[in-house]
């Protein structure tokens, strides 16, 4: 079945948004420089092959890039039951009061109540356990809540920095390792919260960054912490039956006046990241610069804010596929997709990136 989507002139369905990826093409490391990945710019009408570092070529004084400044949090957490059996934990938010949201990975759920023995880096072992109060936030919901303790009374911040590993994506085959924990984290990092990294900000480093400050392309910050759920493809084909997961975000006053002077003067606003085309969109649309947004961007959306976007490439049949078709136009994405595939791009989280500008 398939939904109409006002400003469309077609229908779309989950079908739609799939693709044909070589198993080859996903990148398993990242590239050896930051911005020395490729960038397949798709500002035409026909793909340009580029290197990342020649995006200062691509902008101009005046415009503002926006970033999501969130910090990717070692989140997952490995553990055992008292009867021996061995549990996971993706911690997907923290609540307060020593509380976390959690994804769990077991063969047979645990009773509330239960206490599990969590594994403690070696050096530092203090006791460290959860203990399992419930699902969250709704009864019958996939994530659970849980109590984070040790021995010291440390936060679930200090426990996770401490024991906790590198939230690698499911398509990524080896655990975390020192790369990892410098490389999936954006160079400027700054408020902890995400389980997975805003991967379009990957390329940039301090050398990039001083090129576009000399030339007056000017920056702004906002933060959406990215949640388990942005690797999780759309199940139904119908997409106006899809429910989207919750991600908390903020948008600064500072980045709002940055964003109003930058429209005043004739300037672009460049979304790095799909996360932040979410964030400055579901605060265009609500009005409130912060809260939790379950946006959904589909062909057919009005954006407000955004001019150009700097971006991954994304899974097939997920509703990051889907943004950038509303972005850029369904055609023009399947088309660079294809470009990009034929010349063997290196795909998500630790590949290449692409240039698009809004669709007319």
């Amino acid at each position: 079945m398939q939904a109409f989507f006002p400003g469309t002139e077609r229908a779309f369905a989950l079908s739609d948004f799939d693709f044909e990826l070589p198993e080859t093409l996903i990148a398993q490391h990242p590239a050896a420089e930051r911005s020395g990945s490729r960038l397949l710019d798709g500002m035409g009408a026909t793909s340009v092959d580029r290197i990342f570092r020649e995006l200062p070529n691509l902008l101009k004084a005046g415009d503002l890039l926006v970033f999501n400044d969130t910090k990717v949090i070692n989140a997952r957490l490995f553990g055992e039951k008292s009867t021996g059996g061995k549990v996971e934990l993706l911690i997907e938010r923290v609540l307060g009061g020593n509380q976390v949201a959690a994804h769990m990975r077991v063969s047979k759920k645990p009773e509330v109540g239960a206490t599990i023995k969590m594994t403690c880096a070696p050096g530092h072992e203090d006791g460290l356990c959860a203990t399992l109060l419930g699902r969250w936030p709704n009864v019958d919901g996939p994530i659970y809540r849980f109590v984070l303790s040790n021995d010291k009374g440390d936060d679930p911040y200090t426990l996770m920095e401490r024991h906790g590993h590198v939230p690698l994506p499911p398509y990524i085959t080896h655990s975390d390792s020192p790369e990892d924990v410098q490389r999936y984290q954006t160079v400027f990092a700054k408020n902890p919260g995400a389980v997975a990294a805003p991967t379009a900000a990957l390329h940039f480093d301090e050398a990039l960054f001083a090129q576009l400050d000399a030339m007056g392309v000017q920056r702004a910050h906002v933060t959406l912490h990215v949640g388990a759920g942005t690797f999780q493809p759309v199940k139904t084909e119908n997409l106006a039956e899809h429910h989207m997961h919750s991600e908390w975000y903020n948008v600064p006053a500072e980045t709002q006046a940055a964003i109003a002077a930058c429209k005043a003067r004739g300037g672009r606003v460049v979304a790095v990241g799909t996360t932040t085309v979410r964030t400055l969109e579901s605060w265009a649309k609500t009005g409130l610069a912060s809260g939790d947004t379950t946006i959904f961007i589909t062909p057919g959306f009005a954006f407000q804010l955004i001019d150009v976007l700097v971006t991954n490439f994304h899974l097939p049949k997920s509703s990051l596929m889907m943004l950038v078709s509303a972005f850029a136009g369904y055609d023009h994405i399947m088309g660079l997709y294809r470009d990009a595939i034929a010349r063997e791009y290196r795909f998500f989280s630790y590949g290449d990136a692409m240039l698009l500008q809004r669709a007319a």
